[in-house]
């Protein structure tokens, strides 16, 4: 049998993928997971509340930090595996929101199981495929990758979500948890998104400043669309009279249970009135413009607009205190703005995409 992390590391650029066809999906499944734990060996994963990680054979830098919030253990779980899949030019990062009575039990499961699961569907995925590296044009490659991971992600969320299902460890009835979760291989990003987490990518303007722009979409239920999938399902959509404009979803019966999102993991009460699992997926090719992308929880969008994030994140001298000091900033905003209202969890993850000076000069010293 070929060994897997070996495959892995030429999945993009060999044809003897149709090798690995026979290869059974659990063999696959626990090989991933053996990959991730040589991972966190090797100081490559972070699923803390707050740190770094850089891998000494690419420019990435990630900075996370997550705050509990005033509403009791906090729901939030964030994780960074980087050289994902022992590929030195891949990256995974997501970022989960838990909810209700057993929301932390849910969100911590999704990250656990996200990782390994997206890089075992992605690689069967890819056998599947035979990828064809003789395409003419750069475009159709382009697009072929997109494909894969788009339907990975497809794959990965479903499965997840039926496993919640089936769990007899929580219940996951009336919790659940969102995810925003990013794949960055070379100069591509692919960002795949359930909820009202958020990523945000900076980039420089023609004029030369930093400017925002939102990747995800915040799953709300009063959008158009999803509102109209929860209502044809005999879901209902409508705001408490002490909660003017937050649009939640709710049973016919409009009792419980008051979600404030159309799209999660769990939920199971209403997952037949609408509410679905199914990620919305897209890409972005990274250019020199491109400076680092944030990923958020709604403890931080609800307080701080993407310009603001961008701004405090830019503007922290050390990028390591990125995410610690845009959490920071939210914090003083709940208070300000949201004065009587409980504290949300918090928590961001600060991708870069280039080395800054001293990171370069660091890595020159090391090769010398």
């Amino acid at each position: 049998m070929v060994l897997f992390p070996y495959l892995l590391e030429g999945l993009a650029r060999t044809r003897s993928l149709k090798k690995m066809k026979n290869c059974h999906e659990d063999v696959a499944r626990k090989t991933a997971e053996a990959l991730e734990k040589e991972a966190k060996k090797n100081e490559l994963v972070l699923s803390s509340s707050s740190g770094i990680v850089m891998s000494d054979k690419s420019n990435n830098f990630s900075s996370v930090c997550s705050k509990r919030g005033q509403k009791g253990i906090n729901q939030d779980c964030l994780i960074i595996w980087e050289e994902f899949g022992c590929q030195e030019d891949m990256i995974f990062c997501g970022i989960f929101d838990g909810h209700g009575q057993w929301g932390h039990h849910v969100s911590k499961r999704v990250k656990e199981s996200m990782p390994a699961s997206l890089l075992c569907n992605w690689q069967e995925t890819l056998t599947l495929a035979s990828l064809n590296l003789d395409f003419e044009m750069e475009m159709d490659r382009n697009l072929h990758r997109f494909d894969i991971w788009k339907q990975s992600f497809l794959k990965t969320y479903a499965a997840i979500d039926q496993e919640l299902k089936h769990s007899s460890k929580m219940d996951s009835y009336r919790s659940g948890a969102t995810a925003s979760t990013i794949v960055k291989q070379g100069e591509h990003l692919i960002v795949a998104n359930v909820g009202d987490s958020r990523a945000v990518l900076a980039s420089i303007s023609e004029d030369g400043s930093l400017v925002p722009l939102q990747l995800t979409v915040d799953f709300k239920p009063n959008i158009p669309q999803e509102a109209e999938r929860i209502t044809r399902s005999n879901g209902r959509v409508f705001c408490l009279h002490d909660e003017p404009g937050t649009y939640r979803v709710w049973m016919p019966n409009g009792k419980t249970p008051g979600l404030a999102i159309s799209r999660a993991f769990g939920d199971y009460c209403v997952k037949d009135f609408g509410l679905i699992s199914v990620p919305a997926v897209s890409q972005r090719h990274i250019t020199s413009r491109d400076q680092f992308v944030i990923l958020a929880t709604d403890g931080v969008w609800d307080v701080i607009s993407n310009e603001e994030a961008v701004q405090i994140v830019s503007s922290t001298p050390d990028r390591k205190k990125a995410a610690k000091r845009l959490v920071g900033c939210a914090t003083l905003a709940w208070k300000s703005k949201k004065r009587g209202i409980a504290m949300d969890d918090i928590s961001a993850i600060c991708l870069f995409f280039h080395a800054s000076s001293s990171q370069h000069a660091n890595l020159m010293i090391s090769q010398n």
